[in-house]
């Protein structure tokens, strides 16, 4: 066995040499089809793209990736040439759900905006979805949902469609994949659609948005956050000047999110080679200033959960860094430290 995998991954090193695997470790964006001629498997993140001109003609059976998103693989030329996709899933979920409410909160206490009564507007129910809404109801907001992938199927679940659930809601986070249907849903009319007032925050893919169209519509909403963009690493100026909070996207970049991540892509390639000694595998840690930490919000107002939040998560200086320099877009990713999560 052959294996060429990310040296930015977290916990994988050494793993799969014990078991007879030969190992090359390489930065992401550097890996090319002459690594891949003669190895059986590759384990990225989303710096590395997966498509013909690096895979064709090689031994590549499994690409495992240690990220949910898996916009950097050309799924369908994989599924032709029989090579196996799997992703981790859910593993950004917890940070996901931390980005999108120190971003509310601290917008909203910078601002003076009063969040008693608001209506969570959520697109998309996927994993990160699903724990968005959780924390919206443990803190007593709520929720209008928007999934029509899911409300076929789940007939008994409530969902509601796009307009009703921007016109009924406060704050509306996005939290699904870019395809032919979703590309730049987040139009003029998507907008126009919006509470005046309304929050807008963005931490899944920025192809979602169309930039100009928020950038017209900004002076009639109420606080912005974008951790996604279109066209990363460049990112657009004028609309970084204009949000409240503007990061590299990095919402999920939790030492939890790392951690599941790295054990659901050293998972799938133990269970494709079976490595039977490696199915369980989890990285472990015994750093206690790293495990996810439980905020207790029992009878707390507004005030109090914000600055508890922003203890365990300062968003502003992720958005300080970022705006001292955008062009260190990738540097900023790379380099980040992870951060530990929390719950409510």
């Amino acid at each position: 066995m052959k294996f060429v995998i990310d040296r930015a991954i977290p916990f994988i090193e050494g793993v799969f040499e014990p078991y007879g695997a030969e190992v090359l470790y390489k930065d992401g964006p550097e890996i090319v089809r002459e690594d891949l001629l003669d190895a059986d498997a590759i384990v990225i993140r989303t710096r590395t793209r997966c498509d013909a001109s690096l895979l064709k003609g090689t031994g590549i059976k499994l690409i495992a990736t240690a990220t949910a998103s898996m916009d950097n693989i050309d799924q369908e030329w994989c599924r032709e040439h029989g090579i196996y996709v799997q992703n981790a899933s859910g593993c950004n979920a917890g940070g996901v759900t931390n980005y999108v409410f120190s971003a509310l909160f601290g917008t909203a206490s910078r601002k003076s905006i009063p969040l008693d009564g608001a209506t969570f507007g959520i697109i998309g129910l996927g994993a990160a979805g699903s724990r968005v809404e959780e924390m919206a109801l443990a803190l007593g907001f709520k929720t209008l949902r928007y999934d029509p992938w899911r409300a076929e199927k789940e007939s008994e679940v409530e969902f509601h469609d796009l307009d009703a659930v921007l016109a009924g809601s406060d704050v509306i986070t996005m939290h699904i994949p870019v395809n032919a249907t979703t590309r730049g849903m987040a139009d003029a009319d998507f907008f126009g659609k919006m509470k005046t007032g309304a929050f807008f925050i963005n931490t899944a893919q920025g192809e979602l948005v169309v930039e100009q169209d928020l950038i017209d519509a900004i002076p009639r909403l109420g606080p912005v956050a974008l951790d996604a963009w279109c066209h990363e690493p460049d990112v657009n100026r004028t609309l970084l000047d204009l949000v409240d909070i503007a990061t590299p996207h990095i919402a999920g970049y939790t030492l939890q999110g790392k951690q599941i991540g790295t054990s659901l892509a050293i998972r799938a390639v133990a269970r494709f080679f079976s490595l039977s000694a490696l199915y369980e595998f989890f990285p472990t840690t015994e750093i206690l200033e790293y495990q996810a930490v439980r905020i207790d919000a029992h009878d707390k107002n507004q005030g109090q959960i914000a600055s508890m939040i922003q203890y365990n998560y300062p968003i502003f200086t992720d958005d300080f860094m970022f705006r001292m320099d955008p062009s260190r877009f990738n540097e900023l990713r790379v380099n980040y430290s992870y951060r530990r999560e929390f719950y409510f």
